[in-house]
């Protein structure tokens, strides 16, 4: 199972859901990317899609290793309230990392983000 997580959204620090994430974290996380797109859902939250050529902009942070599976079942439970049909997917980050991550499913009027970073939209 994978230790760390990678955010590229509302669970950045600074964003909205970071105190949700914060309580699991073991480290200040890196600054990293992946491949993949992300959008802008209209709706004050991002959707990512992993894979293909453009690049995702975000913090991997590695999880509390007595915490893991607590923190992946609370984002889990909160991935799904969200519109827009999120899942917990496992990506490999550019700096080589193995991470989950919550990837967009379906259901929504996305618009890309050019910069591939949702703080810089």
């Amino acid at each position: 199972m994978y230790g760390h997580l990678f955010v590229y959204g509302t669970l950045r620090p600074g964003d909205l859901r970071w105190p949700m994430l914060a309580a699991f974290v073991d480290d200040e996380g890196v600054d990293d990317t992946a491949a993949g797109a992300v959008f802008d859902t209209g709706l004050d939250y991002p959707a990512a899609i992993f894979g293909g050529e453009g690049r995702i902009t975000g913090r991997t942070y590695r999880l509390r290793p007595d915490t893991v599976d607590e923190a992946l079942r609370v984002l889990d439970i909160e991935e799904e309230t969200v519109e827009g049909l999120y899942r917990r997917v496992a990506i490999t980050t550019d700096n080589g990392t193995s991470a989950w991550a919550y990837e967009y499913g379906d259901g929504l009027d996305l618009t890309m983000i050019e910069s591939g970073d949702w703080f810089t939209r």
